[in-house]
């Protein structure tokens, strides 16, 4: 039996190098599977990041050969043939229970495909199942363990999601974004976590907290995964402006909120800055954020508010089963006014245009901050604070989490953000400054 700081449970699979074996013939989709249950079967009892399925084998089986009809010649798969992706349990799955992490009877989470599903089955990927979330993507944890030390926490609301990635379980998965859950659990497992610019991948078929905020995104283990998915995912992908971007002129958010970061995280990000500098970027401190409380405030407002009315019927019918800290959270959202709703609406839009002029008066391209405020806490009761995400998330910014360092073991992150709508010009910038901060 492993013990909880096991390192064989963190064993990162490439997608890139996965999808072009599978594309190319040279590892059978039949074989890929196999591989990918050993895997789940070797590691999933100690992480708990994927949802038990009976018929697993067998699905995986039965879509396999379907990919195979469809596509039998090499030349002509598409770009994420045989990708094997997991799924964050707010997400409808044909075929797949939803069940967001609560006792709630599934019957009422039940709709449509999501849209982020029929795009990536439509692109050639492989559904391995449904990843642990806590309960409508809140606070409430599931079960999920951090595959670096499984007395951590793996962060959430993707938890399941980042948590398999960094387990290789699957080299894909998807999460979603309400102030912190995909950056934060990113940086908590030591993978590339994505969120792009609000509204770029399509929510439909999607259980919501928050519809006014809520980002889809993913998870990967390099910059070159997160550019191999996104022209499948994101709407109006602009091909050539990836490749096309140049070193970015890097400021650092400093002020009010960088002083959130713990004094780790703080080390970490000025190691990384020395590095970039070394490698010839530009990175300048430049002071912003100072009303940091009063955009955290507006953001809970808004998003509280929206889970209260997304949530309305359901509780009125299942509120005895919510878990306390979402009967909690619901039952506070009753109590905020939509006038303070509509308020944080608006803040979003002005957020994001004074983080604009800032980086314009600045001369910078990107920010680069601290993804989480620290290493993963110890347990598995909460997890983790997301107070270094909450602004990005709520201008709708597109942030790429990078791994940097590490405090005994446990993984530390950096968040690289971009201009709203310009999500392949991070991604290129991205690619740039993972190699600086690599060498």
């Amino acid at each position: 039996m492993a013990d909880s700081r096991d390192t064989q449970l963190v064993s990162p699979v490439s997608l890139t190098e996965q999808v072009s074996a599978t594309r190319s013939g040279d590892l059978s989709l039949q074989d890929l599977i196999a591989r990918t249950l050993d895997r789940l079967e070797a590691v999933n009892p100690l992480v708990r990041a994927i949802l038990p399925d009976v018929r697993l084998r067998e699905r995986l089986s039965s879509e396999a050969a379907d990919l195979i009809d469809r596509w039998p010649a090499p030349s002509s798969r598409p770009p994420l043939f045989g990708a094997i992706v997991a799924v964050k349990d707010i997400f409808n799955v044909s075929r797949m229970p939803t069940r967001a992490g609560s006792a709630v009877p599934p019957e009422s989470f039940s709709g449509r495909e999501a849209d982020v599903v029929a795009r990536l089955k439509e692109a050639g990927a492989l559904v391995l199942g449904k990843a642990v979330t806590t309960e409508f993507a809140y606070f409430a944890s599931g079960a999920t363990a951090n595959p670096h030390n499984r007395e951590h926490t793996p962060g959430g609301s993707s938890s399941g999601s980042a948590a398999a990635v960094a387990a290789g379980i699957a080299p894909l998965a998807l999460g979603s974004q309400t102030v912190g859950s995909v950056i934060r659990p990113a940086s908590f497992c030591g993978v590339v976590g994505f969120k792009p610019s609000y509204d770029r991948i399509p929510t439909g078929g999607t259980l919501y907290y928050s519809p006014s905020v809520d980002t889809i995104g993913y998870f990967v283990n390099s910059v070159a995964d997160a550019l191999l998915v996104a022209p499948t995912l994101l709407l109006g992908w602009r091909a050539g402006e990836d490749t096309e971007a140049q070193t970015p002129r890097i400021g650092i958010p400093t002020g009010a909120f960088l002083d959130q970061a713990s004094p780790e995280m703080q080390e970490a990000l000025n190691a990384a800055r020395d590095r970039l500098t070394d490698a010839g970027v530009s990175v300048e401190s430049a002071p912003t954020l100072r009303d940091i409380a009063e955009i955290s405030a507006r953001h809970r407002n808004l998003t509280t508010f929206e889970f209260a009315e997304v949530h309305r019927e359901r509780y009125a019918t299942y509120g005895a089963m919510f878990r306390p800290q979402s009967a909690q959270l619901y039952e506070a959202g009753r109590e905020i006014s939509a006038d303070d709703a509509e308020a944080g609406r608006a803040g979003r839009i002005a957020l994001r245009q004074r983080l604009h002029e800032r980086m314009d008066r600045a001369g910078i391209d990107a920010w680069l901050a601290p993804s989480a405020v620290g290493p993963p806490p110890h347990g598995l009761g909460s997890t983790g604070d997301p107070a270094m995400n909450l602004p990005w998330t709520h201008a709708g910014m597109p942030v790429i989490n990078l791994p940097f360092g590490d405090v005994d073991g446990l993984p530390l992150g950096l968040s690289l953000v971009g201009r709203f709508g310009h999500d392949e010009t991070l991604l290129g910038q991205a690619a740039i400054v993972e190699s600086a901060i690599s060498s």
